[in-house]
């Protein structure tokens, strides 16, 4: 598997990462069997980097992942945790409570250090507590060698300008927000972070399955027309024999800016998949042609957290 470096954090990882929510159930029930069987087969392929938060299963994706790396040498991966979200409506990015998260995701996930920890979904607060309190704590908790490098993630572009040109962390996260429907990462952002050495992580390829063949879920957020644009996309790739998440995900991996795209199943069949595609070329003519689908509908995106944070 290919690797970037991390902005100016040292650490290479590779172009696909593997991520943990599905083994917290988040999207469906997954057997114990299906959750170990996916770490091992991620690592065997090259996905050595790993995300996950006490957010995803409420505890339980990082319980697993504990289990599951259990015997695996420390250095064979780079693990990445989050703090500050626990459940769909509990955010507390108090300074005490980083530290506790800290101490509790290193006992659930059998390890004395986490190579990254972010602050989860930050948007769901004020930007004042992140820079003021939370990220201070967090550098507390880098200088005690629990954690190798910090940042934060989250889903609006305004939220990482407003933090960063008060801050300084190692890295963000940012979701959904670089598919080939929205790439509002790379054409508002990408710039502004190389500027300061940030690394950059990107999660959510498949657009929370906008870009799949798969029926669209009920909790989507975006726009209608949006998702009339993803139907029309599959179709056209069907219609030449790609699956529509084969070039979603071939085009994020592509940008050389981008140190990983973060995608996660408990199907290790979808791990050895993805791992295919990401072999092979990119096609540039069915690239093109869902490229000019989507361009009504590029950027439109959905409101996430306060409405001040976006």
């Amino acid at each position: 598997m290919q690797t970037r470096v991390l902005g100016r954090t040292g650490l290479q990882l590779p172009i696909l990462g593997f991520g943990a929510s599905s083994l917290g159930e988040e999207f469906r029930t997954v057997t114990l069997e299906e959750a170990l069987t996916s770490v091992r087969v991620a690592l065997d392929c090259g996905l050595n980097f790993i995300d996950t938060s006490p957010f995803y299963g409420r505890g339980m994706s990082e319980v697993l992942l504990g289990v599951a790396l259990r015997g695996v040498p420390r250095d064979a991966y780079a693990l990445c945790t989050k703090l500050g979200r626990y459940d769909l409506a509990h955010f507390d990015f108090s300074a005490r409570r980083v530290a506790e998260s800290v101490d509790v995701s290193l006992h659930r996930l059998r390890t004395d250090h986490l190579d990254i920890v972010l602050c989860h979904d930050i948007e769901f607060v004020e930007m004042r507590q992140i820079v003021e309190e939370t990220l201070p704590a967090l550098r507390k908790v880098q200088q005690a060698g629990k954690a190798r490098f910090i940042g934060f993630s989250g889903y609006p572009m305004r939220i990482f300008k407003c933090v960063l040109d008060q801050a300084s962390v190692d890295c963000v996260l940012s979701y959904n927000q670089y598919t080939l429907q929205n790439t509002r990462l790379a054409d508002e952002l990408i710039p502004y972070l190389q500027a300061r050495g940030v690394g950059i992580l990107n999660a959510g390829p498949f657009s929370a399955r906008l870009l799949t063949n798969a029926p669209l879920p009920k909790w989507l957020k975006e726009p209608e027309p949006v998702k009339a644009a993803a139907r029309k996309a599959a179709q056209h790739c069907l219609r030449h024999g790609v699956d529509l998440a084969k070039l979603a995900l071939q085009f994020s991996l592509a940008n050389p800016d981008i140190t990983t795209t973060i995608a996660g199943s408990a199907n290790p069949e979808n791990i050895r998949q993805w791992v295919r595609w990401a072999a092979e070329p990119l096609d540039p003519q069915l690239l093109a042609a869902v490229l000019e689908i989507f361009q009504p509908v590029k950027n439109i995106g959905h409101t996430e957290g306060l409405p001040q944070n976006n």
